[in-house]
């Protein structure tokens, strides 16, 4: 697993997002807070306050984490 800040602060971003990692199979989790839902769930992530830096946790290993990095790349915060 590995996790990543990631921010998605506007509508568009989110339907993006959601849209990128949906190819990959393997699982993805917000975190904001106390609350953790699916990534790829698009009412799920407009139940966060998306005005702040989210937690991506990345249920993947190998090649397919670095795919899913070099997609998300434009996403993520340092």
């Amino acid at each position: 697993m590995k996790t990543v800040k990631i921010s998605l602060n506007s509508i568009d971003k989110v339907k993006a997002f959601v849209n990128e990692i949906s190819r990959f199979d393997c699982d993805f989790d917000l975190v904001s807070g106390r609350y953790v839902i699916d990534a790829k769930s698009i009412m799920g992530i407009f139940s966060l306050d998306l005005s702040k830096p989210i937690d991506l946790n990345i249920h993947a290993d190998g090649t397919s984490l670095e795919d899913v990095l070099a997609i998300i790349e434009k996403y993520v915060i340092d």
